[in-house]
């Protein structure tokens, strides 16, 4: 099987382009519209600020950087090449998920969590060392996961009317910051998973501190819990 690991590292690379092209193939996607779900979701408390998804910018260029270094670098590496299969199953997944996403919100809240699982996969098992070019990145990637996950589950509980907005936003919220921070903790490294998920959480913050308070505070408790496992794992760098 050692004979396979140059052709996986070369498809997580290929995989990671594809992944970052992806929202060139489908055009128009801002987000779920409102009236995708029965209750139309105008708004949602659960759904962090505009801003923050400028954050996968940063990890799609990570993501191919880092698997570019590794397809050169560690091309035949065992640690590596743990992390790269459920890599790829992530970002192959994630290549075809905006084509889904604007058909079907259900349909992609069920990818979404096969991209996250299959990313927390590859986080655990990514190498100690080399970690600026393989834990990092898939840490971001998978932060940022964490929180939109969540926020998946959100839109469609007040979507489909099993709560109301702002419990949904309470609830889902919650959630987030307990995956957050039992991740960051259990895994001790790799703190770029807790800026990620911090990342959503101010985002959150900043959308509903004016209109949903009892979110922003939710949020705001959120990222001062998280800041502690997110420092600890700063400090095993």
């Amino acid at each position: 099987m050692a004979n396979a690991r140059p052709v996986i590292a070369l498809l997580a690379l290929l995989f990671s382009i594809t992944f970052a092209v992806s929202p060139y193939f489908v055009e128009g996607f801002g987000g779920f519209d409102p009236d995708q779900f029965p209750v139309p979701q105008d708004n949602p408390p659960v759904q962090p600020a505009g801003y923050a998804f400028a954050i996968w910018g940063v990890i799609y260029g990570w993501l191919i950087i880092g698997m570019g270094w590794g397809a050169v670098k560690a091309r035949h590496d065992g640690q590596w090449h743990d992390m790269r299969k459920p890599l790829c199953l992530s970002l192959l997944v994630g290549t075809g998920w905006l084509s889904v996403a604007v058909t079907s919100p259900v349909w992609a809240s069920v990818l979404i969590w096969i991209m996250l699982l299959t990313a927390l996969a590859a986080l655990f098992v990514a190498p100690v060392a080399d970690e600026p070019w393989a834990a990092w990145p898939v840490g971001l990637y998978a932060g940022w996961l964490s929180a939109a996950s969540c926020v998946s589950l959100g839109l469609l509980a007040a979507g489909y009317g099993f709560l109301d907005q702002t419990t949904a936003g309470i609830v889902f919220v919650g959630v987030a910051i307990v995956i957050g921070c039992f991740v960051q903790a259990a895994l001790g490294r790799a703190p770029t998973y807790g800026i990620a998920v911090i990342w959503a959480l101010v985002a959150v913050g900043v959308a509903n501190y004016q209109t949903t308070p009892v979110v922003a505070y939710v949020a705001g408790g959120g990222v001062l819990v998280l800041l502690v496992p997110t420092f600890k794992a700063f400090r095993a760098v």
